[in-house]
């Protein structure tokens, strides 16, 4: 069939992308699903930093790609071997296809799943190859989604049925920013009720840690971020304190206002300046988890003397550490509840014609996630 759909032909592009174009919109041809595959009509997509890291070089794929990967649609059509789903189910999709076989998956670990990754890196499809074409030459998938699109062809095993009848644009936020977010505070750091967090980094990633921290019953939660408006709207979420990440005295104002640090410092931000900022804030013996995905060539330098006398903890953060077949309806639950206000992370909307000056919005940090209608 025909698609519309964003492309990006070339990477790295410089802002602002209203200007440079990176995203072309195309017309594609897809083909029909295969075994284990299912035809979804994208209703909607988050913009993401994990997208633009691509657009901007930070994270190489190989291009031409669709990108998208954070989005909510409805089955159209089942490939062989898909038993489980009917057209006209809802569904949200993960960016990380699970093979269900690897010993990461054996061990409940799908968001390491090593064949999945492998795919991505190569721009593929799980079961292999790709279903994006422009006359006949072959258009790469983005983390197995490609969710800048009318439709997408997706691997069963990315795929997370949804009873809920709730707005696609709220469903989509669920596949990556709330899964990756509250999964990194519930999962991952194992927050535990009474507890002190600090949460440096308030785009969605770090918005949805902060949820989760609060349904996770801390006690104290420290906002830190470079923009007011992003302190302003934590504050209203639950946060208890906002500092300015850029204060020269920010760590020792931290550590002081918290008698010696947080119990959690979760960095969210994609930097390795705010990963050893959230590190200098966590107090001894406490834990430092970090969901956000900095430039690969970038290092961070540690004390090992202060990691072992001190007893800390260093953690990495991949999907949230989550079963996203559990914890997705899991975290649906919870907002439906109103124990998750998810809701207040969706800021603006626009067309898929209007998505470059969506990700203008995302990378100005004028919008905590942007969806693109389709």
């Amino acid at each position: 069939m025909k698609i519309r759909a964003a492309v990006l032909n070339a990477s790295p592009v410089a802002a602002p992308y209203a200007r440079s174009r990176p995203l072309r919109i195309e017309r594609l041809d897809l083909a029909p699903p295969g075994r284990d595959e299912v035809l979804v009509r994208i209703r909607a997509a988050g913009l993401c930093h994990s997208d633009l890291s691509v657009i901007d070089g930070n994270r190489p794929r190989p291009v031409p790609m669709v990108l998208g990967h954070e989005a909510a649609g409805e089955v159209v059509e089942t490939g062989e071997g898909v038993d489980d789903l009917r057209p006209g189910d809802r569904v949200v999709m993960v960016f990380v296809p699970s093979c269900g076989h690897c010993a990461p998956c054996a061990e409940g670990r799908p968001a390491l799943c090593e064949p999945g990754n492998a795919a991505n890196g190569r721009g593929e499809m799980l079961g292999g190859g790709r279903r994006l074409s422009v006359e006949g030459q072959p258009v790469h998938h983005h983390i197995g989604v490609s969710a800048f699109a009318e439709h997408a062809v997706i691997s069963r095993r990315s795929l997370v049925r949804i009873e809920a009848d709730i707005p696609h644009e709220i469903a989509a936020l669920f596949g990556c920013a709330v899964l990756t977010g509250v999964g990194a505070a519930v999962n991952t750091a194992r927050i535990k009720a009474g507890e002190t967090v600090a949460v440096v980094g308030l785009g969605g990633v770090g918005l949805s840690a902060l949820l989760g921290a609060l349904a996770c019953g801390a006690s104290r939660i420290i906002a830190v971020d470079l923009a007011q408006d992003k302190l302003d709207l934590a504050l209203a979420l639950g946060a208890t304190d906002a500092f300015k990440a850029d204060t020269p005295d920010a760590v020792e104002a931290i550590r002081q206002a918290t008698k010696g640090g947080v119990d959690h410092g979760l960095e969210m931000a994609g930097s390795v300046k705010a990963l050893d900022l959230a590190y200098q804030i966590t107090r001894r013996g406490g834990t430092t988890t970090t969901a956000g995905l900095a430039n690969p060539a970038h290092t961070l330098s540690l004390s090992p003397v202060r990691l072992v006398a001190e007893e800390r903890t260093l953690k990495g953060s991949y999907v949230g550490s989550c079963v996203p077949s559990r914890d997705i309806p899991r975290f649906v639950e919870l907002y439906q509840r109103g124990r998750l206000a998810v809701d207040k992370l969706w800021t603006s909307s626009g067309s898929l014609d209007e998505i470059n000056e969506g990700f203008d919005a995302l990378n100005e940090g004028r919008t905590i996630r942007h969806i693109v209608r389709m």
